[in-house]
């Protein structure tokens, strides 16, 4: 009766990783349209609820996506990796060839492709993570090794953020190299190396910023810490930012009634929008936010700790360092911790690609989740089923008795 009972259990995914995906991704709509609703009816834009339907949209194919790529294997991976790192190498250059790459607002960050748009940098990230996992679980004698392990990623590294910086894309080069140096640190390549990786990244960074002291990357790298030197040039976003979290106070304005979404704060629904979450659901608002978003990085790092396999475990890894990153990189430019750069809030902030991808990533953890949960309970499956083995082995053994005239121990079959 057990063995048919566990038979008919199929293996299910981490329940609460979808719950708090789904519930970021619904809140993230809602914010949308509050934070896009004054700018929609100043625009040209006949449709007011023009981001909330939008938005809407990418909602719902998010979670279908999630859904479906989490009955995906994720082993599937391993065979196209190299290829998939290949193409999202070559989308990057496509952002160069005049007339594929689309410019906007002086960064040619997007190919369109009649109504469809695409983003390398966004697509680069998984793509990257995939590539690192399969070189390290196909070489994993070479992990520890200066020429073999730690040089290609390097190169690899100085690629991505040579193509994605020239869009000009600083965030993203940061998240998509931050990724692979700490994957590969965590593949076991010896952490004075990552260190090694850090200050040469630094350096390179600033090497870039002082070559043009002029330039609006010498503004931002220098004058964050005191954003309000520069209200009105390059700091005005990071200033009404600062502004809308300090009207929020502990408890927030109410929802839908920012004064900093109004024409101050620009594109308040992209990279800001967790300013007006301060604003509108004030201190409280933000930390059920954070909360929820630590909630969401401790689930994922659980799944690379039970992770069935070395693939699974870097695959899981990744994707947990990059939702860290980004987190982290998008609230810290919102309160002013870091220079200003165009990172959006993972599942919350508008943006089809962003949206699409994040929710792919989750499904494929949900997979790695899945299968966890599969080999546990084929694992518990046998030990109940030795375990019954031996209880009948037990039980059909000769019944010890005593002899009705000597008192002895006899066996009666």
């Amino acid at each position: 009766m057990s063995g048919d009972r566990n038979k008919t259990k199929k293996p299910q995914a981490d329940f609460l990783i979808t719950i708090t995906v789904i519930g970021l991704v619904l809140f993230g709509v809602v914010m949308v349209f509050s934070a896009s609703y004054y700018s929609t009816i100043n625009s040209t834009m006949e449709d007011p609820y023009y981001y909330l339907i939008q938005a809407s949209k990418w909602a719902v194919a998010g979670i279908v996506i999630m859904a479906l790529v989490s009955y995906v294997p994720y082993r599937i991976y391993y065979k196209f990796a190299p290829v998939l790192m290949i193409i999202g190498v070559l989308l990057l250059c496509a952002l160069f060839v005049p007339g594929i790459g689309d410019t906007e607002n002086n960064a040619t960050r997007w190919i369109k492709v009649g109504p469809v748009t695409i983003m390398p940098g966004e697509i680069a990230k998984i793509t990257a993570i995939f590539f690192v996992a399969w070189f390290f679980t196909k070489n994993r004698s070479l992990a520890t090794s200066f020429k073999y392990a730690y040089l290609p990623m390097l190169m690899l590294t100085g690629v991505y953020f040579i193509l994605i910086y020239k869009q000009p894309n600083l965030s993203t080069a940061i998240i998509v190299c931050g990724i692979v140096a700490v994957l590969t640190c965590i593949a076991g390549n010896p952490k004075r190396y990552l260190a090694l990786t850090g200050a040469a990244g630094f350096a390179g960074v600033y090497a870039l910023i002082q070559a043009d002291p002029s330039g609006e990357h010498f503004k931002r790298f220098t004058g964050f810490l005191d954003p309000f030197s520069d209200p009105q040039g390059a700091f005005y976003q990071t200033v009404q930012a600062l502004l809308a979290l300090g009207a929020g106070g502990v408890t927030g304005v109410g929802p839908g009634r920012s004064i900093q979404k109004a024409l101050y704060l620009p594109y308040a629904q992209n990279d800001f929008i967790f300013a007006i979450i301060g604003e509108e659901l004030g201190f409280l608002g933000c930390l059920a936010v954070l909360c929820a978003f630590l909630f969401l990085i401790w689930r994922c790092a659980l799944i690379a700790i039970n992770a069935p396999d070395r693939f699974g475990m870097l695959i899981a890894s990744g994707v947990t360092i990059w939702l860290s990153l980004q987190v982290t990189m998008n609230i810290a430019v919102v309160t002013s911790i870091m220079p200003p750069t165009g990172v959006t809030l993972p599942f919350i902030s508008y943006g089809g690609n962003a949206v699409l991808i994040t929710m792919a990533a989750m499904g494929v953890m949900l997979n790695i989740s899945r299968e966890s949960a599969r080999i546990s309970a084929e694992e518990e499956r046998k030990r109940t089923e030795e375990g019954e083995h031996e209880l009948a082995e037990i039980l059909s053994a000769p019944t010890p008795q005593r002899h009705p005239r000597y008192g002895e121990k006899t066996n009666v079959m």
